[in-house]
């Protein structure tokens, strides 16, 4: 009986051990599993804060609460943080800009360059572009002689409103009466300005977000001939839908055929998030139409959307922004006259003078649409191994000899660097800066200017 009481009495405590020993091995494991997630989640927020990895110092002193720091201190310290950030304009003496421009002139930030592009060319719908620029200039303005908040003085306002803004560097037409406005450039003959074989280049600043000035923003390119009366003498139109809180682009377009019977019509999907669209988000995009007697193109940074091979002649044209998104801007708009084929031009003058090779302002940078007339000239010159040139660069009368002569001195240096890149031989080429000592035109007119900043490609 004493045994059998004894085994029962061990197996009753190895029974209660064994509960005991699964509830400490629980209460372990929970633990572990506690101490474990902390270390994770430490890990995480080190991770966060840019401290995985580092060691502390355990003499590190703690940090004071911002309770202890007197007042007049938080002050200082906040005026100062304050004055460090903004920056006084170079250009206007604006003061208090925060942003990378100044809110009043819209220069760039002293020190504020971006870094240096590589010199090797990206490809680009540039190198493949057949859009061929006019020779003579007919309109050309860039607004930077233009004072900010008024309306531009080389244009004719339609209806709505316009005013000179400024963004992303650049003095600009910006619609800002919820994004109404009708814009015309002045011309001695309002209605009869466009000559038979003409093109049309601007820039256009297309932005996404969201919020308030975002919503729709609809812009028109309208070509008109008051000597047609149907269809209240509108030829040619092309409207570009953009809807900026998800980059949704739309372009459509719309052409009388010459018999006034029919027309041509088509759109094109251009979203931001669609891989093929050569649109660019957040940044100034080149716009370009040609016509050629009866055949009209469009292209969108140098990748040709619209295609129409009979289309009724266009006497003058005109802007028109609508929509909620208030600041709509058109930059750089330059109209030209004809385009003779390059060497034509070269066996007539012995050079070829192009205005379709340009630079960033002020800097020896091409721009993405210049690669279009290099490699024009490359062209010409693979097919004339003989052929070498001396390529010069020309400026206007704007700022001083010191700067100009310099300028254009790098400038060409910069084609024959991209003319050597596209396979031309170094030694067919010469570079000479000739600032603005060679006008062709007066530089008392912003036509006159435009036309005396030029490239020439003088055969040697």
């Amino acid at each position: 009986m004493k045994r059998i009481f004894a085994i029962s009495i061990v197996a009753l405590l190895a029974s209660c051990f064994a509960a005991n020993a699964q509830s400490i091995l629980d209460r372990l494991k929970d633990r572990a599993k506690d101490a474990v997630e902390e270390k994770v989640e430490k890990g995480v927020n080190d991770l966060l804060d840019g401290n995985f990895g580092k060691k502390k110092d355990k003499k590190e002193k703690p940090e004071k609460k911002k309770a202890d720091i007197p007042a007049e201190q938080q002050a200082q310290e906040a005026g100062e943080a304050v004055a460090a950030s903004t920056w006084t304009c170079e250009e206007c003496g604006k003061t208090g800009n925060a942003g990378k421009f100044c809110e009043e002139c819209g220069a760039k930030k002293p020190g504020a360059e971006a870094p240096a592009k590589p010199k090797k060319q990206t490809e680009s719908a540039y190198a493949k572009s057949d859009f061929v620029p006019g020779d003579e200039i007919i309109f050309d303005d860039d607004f930077s002689n233009e004072r900010l908040g008024e309306f531009p003085s080389r244009w004719d306002l339609l209806g709505g409103y316009a005013e000179v803004g400024s963004l992303e560097g650049r003095k600009v037409i910006s619609f800002t009466d919820d994004g109404y406005g009708e814009v015309q450039p002045l011309m001695k003959d309002q209605k009869h300005f466009l000559p038979d074989v003409f093109t049309l280049e601007f820039d256009l600043y297309l932005g996404t977000g969201e919020g308030d000035g975002f919503a729709d923003n609809e812009w028109s390119l309208i070509f008109g001939n008051p000597d047609l009366p149907n269809w209240n003498g509108r030829v040619t139109w092309v409207d570009l839908w953009f809807r900026p809180w998800g980059g949704d682009v739309t372009m459509r377009w719309t052409a009388q055929k010459p018999n006034g019977g029919d027309n041509n019509a088509g759109e094109k999907d251009l979203s931001m998030f669609n891989p093929d669209s050569p649109l660019k988000e957040n940044a100034w995009n080149h716009f370009a139409f040609s016509f050629n007697k009866r055949a009209f193109k469009g292209y969108v940074n140098g990748l040709r959307i619209i295609n129409i091979p009979s289309a009724k002649v266009p006497s003058h044209f005109w802007f028109l922004h609508s929509g909620a998104y208030k600041y709509g801007c058109i930059s750089n708009v330059r109209l030209a006259k004809g385009a003779v084929p390059l060497y034509d031009r070269l066996a007539s003058d012995g050079k070829i003078i192009t205005y379709a090779i340009t630079f960033e302002t002020g800097k020896a940078d091409l721009k993405p649409e210049s690669m279009v007339e290099i490699n024009r000239i490359a062209k010409l010159m693979q097919e004339n191994p003989g052929l070498e040139f001396e390529v010069q660069g020309h400026c206007d009368a704007t700022g001083s000899d010191k700067v100009n002569d310099s300028l254009s001195q790098k400038r060409a240096e910069a084609i024959v660097a991209a003319l050597v890149e596209q396979g031309i031989a170094q030694a067919r080429l010469t570079a000479v800066g000739k600032g603005s000592h060679q006008p062709i035109a007066s530089n008392s007119t912003d036509e006159g200017r435009a036309k005396n900043r030029r490239v020439e490609f003088i055969k040697k």
